[in-house]
């Protein structure tokens, strides 16, 4: 199985360093020196880790043959994907990958279907699960632990408390409003 586990930036300096926006929560495993990374697009790999090192809070990469600014120039927003084992979990019993993620089932507390997951969409801050109700509309569900709160793998299903109006507009409480009694 495939994972993508960074996406290349813009180059650092002009000895073909680059910049990385790190999209595994295990980097010191997957983009280590000496690793060997598949590409999107696929025509520019695959792309051997030369050296690593962390830069004012940003992972910096030189890629074996790329040894100048103008080589690390045309590597930007390539993804990086790594090879690994289906079976395989994180080493953090609260962490997933994606692949574990898909498909699984949403529902409420009380056994309510929402919906299935049928799409991970990765923000700076937070990650979201993009759900596919069963009348076919999808709704986003932030994986934050306040709203998500149990993934059972072997079950294959997410719980989830929403806060009012994330999954019904009817459930919305507006802010504010007064009773006219």
């Amino acid at each position: 199985m495939q994972l993508v586990v960074a996406r290349i930036g813009r180059a650092h300096g002009i000895k073909g360093e680059v910049t990385v926006e790190v999209r595994t929560d295990e980097p010191e495993l997957r983009l280590g020196p000496g690793a060997v990374l598949a590409t999107e697009p696929a025509a520019t790999g695959p792309l051997t880790i030369e050296t690593g090192r962390v830069h004012s809070g940003r992972l910096l990469l030189r890629f074996a043959g790329v040894t100048d600014r103008t080589g690390a120039e045309a590597l930007r927003n390539t993804l990086l994907i790594a090879d690994v084992d289906p079976q395989q979990t994180p080493e953090d019993p609260e962490e997933f990958y994606d692949h574990q993620l898909m498909d699984l089932d949403v529902v409420l507390a009380d056994g309510t279907e929402v919906g299935r997951i049928t799409e991970i969409t990765h923000l700076p801050s937070q990650d979201l699960f993009i759900v596919e109700r069963p009348d076919g509309s999808e709704v986003m569900i932030p994986f934050v632990e306040e709203i998500v709160t149990e993934i059972d793998l072997e079950e294959q299903r997410a719980v989830i408390d929403p806060p009012p109006g994330l999954i019904d507009d009817a459930q919305a409480e507006v802010a504010g409003a007064r009773d006219d009694d």
